[in-house]
């Protein structure tokens, strides 16, 4: 297994002009994996009594609003409240109510507990721990719709919830839109290996855990990382998370990723959602079939798919969702931006790049999303949906 000493300072060669959102958004995204993985750490050892029902029944826990308040904080602080809009998934009607001063609570202690630790990232802590007016509001900011001008932050706080409170696979994702644009991505993966095989445990990461941490080994050394990339750079990175005292620094300690250079059916690894309720398993299954896709589909939970793409630990991701279901810019935003500057293809099924300039909603999908390592994969992908889909269900 690879160790932390393999990864290799760098020299940057960012893009000027997002070189300070791009510095910020990095160091937030660091703060808000620390933060999560004591969250959910909490969660495996202590049971779920944190994990609450939206209104749609999918999960929410303390750790999503936490870091929608950690972000949002952040953000402001490092280019004033007025300048800096924010797209996010979470909002503060369950917070509000007389019985959530328990929940509010954890909440808040969580944020201030994230935000003592961000001089480690040469971030301003709060000259005083942030009161629960302050936490509402942070979250609350974040109350932007997105559109066609204008610049805008996008804000998945925990993206793979479920995924989160299984002790699974996870991610922290953040974008910068700037007129209807993704001109920067970043991608926390706290749980993501350093040893690609690790992904495959299917579910098992909570027993692993358990495992380690009875056994007194502590998790395995590398665990964790972030990747990141700027709009027209054709370059992306990945670094390894701090951990303990470690110092953190910018733009070192990170190396570049590409996209496998796999363009054979037979080689290639697909990546598709865990839930049946979020992607067709049987489509394509079907598909991956009449492409000549043989090794079983890598499944895991979140935009760790479009990690593994960018990473080159898996060439293909297809989602085929149902008729009706809407995706949400927050969910790819940031992994489409990585996967393109290292070398890679996202689309929908017809061949449109993905249009985040029409709210908060990815509008006139055409079927499905397809990433692909290159464009030969993606071609073959797109023919294979054209010919099964009137068969389909979906």
């Amino acid at each position: 297994m690879e160790k932390r000493s393999n990864w290799v300072p760098i020299e940057s060669d960012l893009d000027e002009k997002y070189a300070k959102e791009l510095e910020v958004a990095v160091k937030a995204v660091h703060v808000a994996c620390l933060l999560c993985q004591k969250v959910q750490e909490n969660l495996i050892f202590n049971g779920n009594e944190d994990v609450q029902a939206k209104d749609d029944n999918s999960p929410v826990t303390i750790a999503d609003w936490s870091v929608q308040a950690t972000v949002s904080w952040i953000l402001s602080e490092a280019f004033g409240p007025e300048n800096v809009s924010i797209v996010a998934e979470e909002d503060i009607s369950a917070l509000s109510k007389p019985t959530a001063a328990n929940l509010l609570s954890s909440i808040v202690t969580t944020v201030n507990n994230s935000l003592s630790t961000a001089a480690t990232f040469n971030i301003q802590p709060p000259p005083t721990p942030l009161n629960p007016t302050q936490v509402l509001e942070s979250i609350s900011r974040c109350n932007s719709t997105g559109g066609p001008t204008g610049r805008f932050w996008v804000l998945d706080p925990v993206d793979g919830t479920l995924g989160f409170v299984r002790g699974d696979q996870y991610a922290i994702a953040l974008a910068l839109i700037e007129n209807g644009q993704v001109v920067l991505g970043v991608l926390g993966c706290p749980n993501y290996p350093v040893n690609k095989e690790w992904l495959n445990y299917q579910n098992g990461y909570r027993r692993m855990v358990s495992r380690l941490s009875k056994s007194g080994l502590g998790s395995w050394d590398g665990k964790g990382c972030v990747l990141y990339a700027e709009k027209g750079s054709k370059k992306a990175w990945m670094q390894p998370l701090v951990n303990g005292d470690e110092g953190f620094v910018w733009p070192n300690s990170a190396r570049r990723v590409t996209v496998s250079s796999i363009d054979n059916p037979v080689l290639a690894t697909f990546c598709e959602p865990v839930e049946k309720a979020n992607s067709s398993h049987s489509f394509t299954q079907g598909l991956a079939h009449s492409v000549g896709l043989r090794n079983e589909p890598l499944r895991v939970y979140s935009m760790v798919k479009y990690a593994a793409i960018a990473r080159g630990d898996a060439e293909i991701f297809m989602k085929f969702a149902r008729a009706g279901y809407k995706e949400k810019i927050w969910d790819h935003a940031a992994g489409v931006v990585i996967i393109e500057e290292a070398g890679g293809v996202v689309t929908d099924a017809g061949g449109r790049r993905l249009d985040f300039s029409k709210g908060m909603y990815l509008q006139g999908l055409d079927r499905g999303i397809i990433a692909c390592a290159g464009a030969s994969l993606h071609e073959k992908i797109m023919r294979a949906v054209d010919a099964s889909w009137n068969s389909s269900s979906l």
